[in-house]
């Protein structure tokens, strides 16, 4: 039975994506910075899916101990799911260079970091599945969250690279480009209702991507026209756009 870890498994994406795999018959690793907060999942993943699923203490932006924690997982994993990241006010941010070093840290440097450790186990092995969350805000820098963009760009540049790299060695990379979905990290914010997904699709798209080895993945498939549209817009004219 194959394992799957979830990287960041405290977040509404994360919980759903760790219930859609363990329905398919994966064990599970959950791994997040309070673990303990994994409690109940854990026992209801575990009754209701009948897998072994585990909890592990992970902090995504303690860049020293990613290997410690990768070494410490028994089994290790046959996938791995990088669900972690954090976005706050742009505004804020670039008046405030902790919040943009966090989100930086939280979205991209802190992802490298473990996902590093990981493609060189899997590679050693030729064999594995590497999948990262990223966003359709890399594609084109706005004013509206260009740090958090910036940070999703580098990402989403990354697992490109991995997924390069690694195809001589069986392992597959997936990159998962959400547009809008209605999470605790965008509480508050006024979504569109048609273009905005639910936890539970991101999940669904991720199992899909994974067992049809999909390289990149818009959850939501007009996300792929609209963005297209939005870097199609000259720089000239695209600098005056409110976005």
């Amino acid at each position: 039975m194959p394992t799957v870890l979830i990287l960041g498994a405290t977040s509404d994406m994360a919980v759903a994506i760790a219930r859609k795999m363990a329905e398919k018959g994966n064990n599970i690793q959950l791994a997040a910075r309070n673990a303990n907060r994994l409690l109940a999942l854990q026992s209801d993943i575990s009754v209701r899916y009948a897998v072994n699923c585990t909890i592990h203490e992970f902090d995504a932006t303690d860049f020293a101990t990613h290997a410690s924690f990768y070494e410490s997982l028994i089994p290790k994993p046959d996938v791995a799911i990088c669900v972690f990241g954090y976005m706050s006010d742009t505004v804020a941010a670039g008046k405030n260079w902790e919040e943009s070093f966090k989100m930086i840290n939280s979205n991209y440097t802190g992802a490298v970091s473990v996902l590093n450790i990981i493609a060189e186990d899997f590679a050693a092995q030729n064999s594995g599945v590497i999948a990262g969350i990223s966003s359709v805000a890399g594609e084109r820098g706005r004013q509206s969250n260009y740090i958090y963009g910036s940070a999703k760009a580098g990402f989403t540049a990354y697992l490109s690279g991995l997924r390069n790299r690694l195809y001589k060695n069986n392992v597959h990379v997936v990159s998962i480009l959400p547009g809008f979905v209605n999470t605790k990290m965008t509480e508050g914010l006024k979504l569109p209702p048609l273009l905005t997904a639910e936890p539970g699709d991101v999940a669904a798209a991720v199992e899909k991507a994974i067992r049809k080895k999909q390289n990149v993945v818009y959850v939501k498939w007009f996300w792929k026209w609209i963005m297209l549209i939005i870097k199609s817009i000259p720089e000239n004219m695209f600098k005056k756009k409110n976005l």
